[in-house]
């Protein structure tokens, strides 16, 4: 067995290991979100309903990929030290990890597992992370039996949107995220088209063309900052949880007719 131990120690604010106390049915004194009668990590907003689906979609990376874990061990993060043994890296303590490539528009799929045998409640003992550049999260979790504030789920965009549906997996099952990710567009400091987002979950859609409010926050409302890159890291959450990833590539989405250009 070959462990590969990546990056240095680095602190990602966004990547923050944060525990909210919230319980489902508590209203919490948080900003209300807009267009809906809730407010973030409302408690009491109904909890998605659940699909059977068929576990993970296990998709081989397209040619045009790039592989951040595949078969063989890779240095293609960097951050927090966290193992990877035959292809699967397990989160460890001390903080996240992001990609050491940037990406803008991009699509993603990724595996996951929360352990067989882990006591969660609510936020606590299965919980992780993606980030889109470092910036987005999708929540990454244990939501097959445990419930917590909607917008906090699964297949959550964290603290905006709780996934349509809940096609969650048991404990000790690979899962699957596959993640079309539109970057907002800026014009002189001013967003001219917000991030949207779509998601399916174990072959679930559960998001579609999603408008993000801007970068996720705990707690508070989200908007844009007055200035964002253009491409950034994918960055994983510890949130002090060993939750285990494998298989993730990214493709950066390309235009119509690029090829007429070349």
């Amino acid at each position: 067995m070959t462990i590969t131990r990546i990056g240095l120690l680095l602190l990602f604010p966004a990547l923050a290991n944060v525990a909210s106390g919230i319980e489902v049915g508590e209203k919490p004194n948080t900003p209300k979100l807009p267009g809906v009668p809730y407010v973030v990590h409302d408690g009491t907003r109904p909890q998605p309903v659940k699909v059977k689906s068929g576990g993970a979609v296990s998709v081989k990376p397209p040619s045009d990929a790039l592989v951040l874990i595949g078969e063989k061990s890779s240095e293609t993060w960097e951050g927090n030290t966290w193992p990877i043994a035959d292809g699967v890296m397990t989160v460890a303590k001390g903080g996240g990890v992001r990609s050491k490539a940037a990406f803008g528009d991009c699509q993603l799929h990724l595996e996951y597992r929360v352990p067989a045998g882990r006591k969660v409640k609510g936020q606590a003992g299965g919980n992780s992370g993606v980030f889109l550049m470092g910036l987005y999260e999708i929540q990454v979790g244990e939501s097959h039996t445990n419930q917590t504030y909607p917008d906090g789920q699964t297949g959550a965009i964290y603290g905006q949107a709780p996934p349509r549906v809940n096609p969650s997996a048991p404990q000790g099952e690979w899962q699957s995220f596959d993640i079309i990710f539109e970057a907002p567009e800026y014009n002189d400091g001013k967003v001219v088209s917000p991030a949207v987002i779509t998601v399916v979950h174990n072959g679930v859609l559960v998001h579609h063309r999603k408008t993000l409010l801007g970068p996720t926050r705990h707690k508070a409302l989200a908007s844009y900052p007055a200035k964002h890159p253009e491409k950034a890291p994918i960055s994983l959450q510890d949130h002090g949880d060993p939750i285990q990833y494998r298989n993730i590539w990214v493709r950066e989405l390309g235009e119509y007719d690029a090829a007429a250009s070349k």
